[in-house]
């Protein structure tokens, strides 16, 4: 009877739990995509202010054939930009690089009709063309003139949904006064019950919306629910043992407080390797939990709650000492070797950030300039002033600091030019679909364009396919992390892999070096 009970009891909780959990994560993943159409959206954006930017530079503007030639170089480069035109301040057009695209415009706004941006000297429009519609960035640069770069909106720039609601979802793209610019539908009928999520920039006025019909997320991710009936039943059966059994139960937040006071947190490596040779130039260095019986805990299983807790910042420093320590012979011998470690934005901002740093590396006897500080995009940054201030002090003193997570998280490429970091990582969602989408392929030329401009390096994470790797390669990028040479592992099997490197490296050097009669 207390086995049936208790059976029935867990089947019970387990199905409100693996329902409750079903729709978490759905919601958590509609909402995550619809924040990469946002980003997406502000990429394309960054890059058309940048090209007036530059055009504005570089001076004389006007209508001349070899300023119109200098615009339609910049059309060439860029590859969102339609075309550049140069208009009156009230939005008459006076000139265009592609006269010809002129007749293709259904109708032109004034500038009344035009939305500041958070940067007021940037407007944004709607264009609408025979066709589809474009996007005008306009900035004005005195005289009583403007530029106005056009964007091309494709659709399949918002194509991101999941096999499953493809043909039950629609992503759009809208200006804040409601105008639309962008949209992608699989079928053109009405969705019954629909479910939208909204996200606003709060850089420009610009909107992203997902609408799903409720029916299709019945069936979507479904096949974590009988695993889950499994499992709570499974725990039925055994609920009196374990009452039996186990100590007195504790807190998530205590067993993390024992596990940093035996110092189970051990670093796994995960290799930087160059793209086109192969060789091995660094690592980055993630955090994993050895109980003492030796199971390893997944990160997802502890991070969120270090992060949210506070302890993410004792975990960092006891990750970082020991990864000093195991890789110190290394790190002396090959001076060029870089170590990179995670750090959350809050605890970049701490007052004593900067000194234990200092202290940490200065007591392995390494060099600063060999330890990279990954600053992630995923959590906001609340002040960019405080911290672009400490990324100075930082490159001062020979760190160097990069921006994990670049094109899916909060801030946009102005604020990545503000922080002043080193390198740039192209978040895993791009590797993912490069080969597959041709629109994800050219937001990362721009990003490598950016990169460029700004002297910074980049790396492309979460590469598993050759074929990635070599879509990469065309794409300007040149150094990669990823399972197509190896996931995060202990330093014993990160040493074998290094070794194994070196030796192809040596090998290949020794064939290269011409034969001497």
């Amino acid at each position: 009877m207390i086995v049936a009970a208790s059976l029935a009891a867990f089947c019970a909780g387990g199905h409100f739990a693996a329902t409750a959990l079903i729709e978490s994560l759905q919601m958590r993943q509609l909402n995550e995509l619809t924040d990469i159409v946002l980003r997406r959206s502000e990429v394309a954006i960054d890059f058309g202010a940048a090209s007036i930017d530059e055009i504005i530079k570089a001076g004389h503007i006007g209508c001349e054939p070899t300023t119109l030639q200098a615009f339609r170089l910049h059309v060439y480069q860029r590859a969102g930009v339609k075309d550049v035109r140069l208009v009156n301040s009230d939005g008459s057009v006076i000139c265009s690089a592609y006269s010809e695209t002129l007749e293709f415009d259904k109708g032109w706004v004034s500038r009344q009709d035009m939305l500041f941006s958070r940067d007021i000297s940037l407007l944004l429009f709607r264009v609408e063309q025979f066709g589809a519609d474009a996007l005008g960035v306009m900035r004005d640069i005195g005289d009583g003139r403007s530029l106005v770069a056009i964007l091309g909106l494709n659709s399949y720039l918002f194509d991101i949904m999941p096999a499953e609601l493809r043909a039950r979802s629609k992503v759009m793209l809208k200006l804040a006064n409601g105008q639309a610019l962008g949209e992608f539908a699989l079928d053109d009928f009405p969705l019954g019950h629909p479910l939208d999520f909204v996200r606003r920039s709060g850089r420009y006025p610009l909107l992203a919306m997902v609408s799903v019909d409720r029916a299709a997320l019945l069936g979507w991710n479904g096949q974590l629910y009988w695993p889950a009936m499994l499992v709570a039943a499974a725990l039925g059966l055994v609920f009196g043992l374990v009452l039996t059994r186990t100590r007195r139960l504790e807190g998530p937040l205590a067993e993390l407080d024992r596990a940093l006071a035996n110092r189970q947190f051990r670093p796994y490596y995960q290799p930087t390797f160059h793209l086109k040779s192969g060789a091995i130039l660094g690592c980055e260095v993630l955090a994993r939990w050895i109980r003492d019986d030796g199971t390893v805990v997944p990160p997802m299983s502890f991070i969120p709650l270090a992060e949210s807790s506070g302890r993410i910042r004792p975990m960092t420093w006891q990750i970082l000492e020991r990864a000093l320590k195991e890789l110190n012979a290394h790190l002396r011998e090959h001076k060029e070797f870089k170590l990179s470690v995670n750090v959350v934005p809050s605890h970049l901002l701490d007052a004593d950030f900067v000194p234990t740093l200092r202290r940490v590396v200065a007591s392995a006897r390494v060099s600063t300039r060999q330890i990279v500080l990954e600053i992630t995009e995923r959590d906001k940054l609340d002040d960019v002033a405080r911290a672009a201030e400490i990324v100075r002090e930082l490159r001062d003193l020979g760190f160097r600091v990069a921006i994990d997570d670049v094109g899916v998280g909060h801030s946009g490429l102005s604020q990545l030019k503000a922080l002043g970091a080193s390198t740039m990582k192209i978040d895993k969602f791009f590797v993912d679909t490069i080969t597959r989408d041709g629109s994800t392929m050219a937001i990362v030329e721009m990003l490598v364009r950016l990169a460029r401009d700004l002297t910074m390096t980049v790396i492309a994470e979460g590469i598993e396919t050759e074929d990635q790797l070599r879509a990469l390669v065309s794409c300007g990028v040149e150094e990669g992390q990823g399972y197509l040479v190896s996931p995060p592992v202990p330093i014993a099997k990160f040493a074998e892999l290094v070794e194994i490197h070196q030796a192809r490296a040596d090998i290949r050097t020794t064939l290269d070096t011409p034969m001497v009669a």
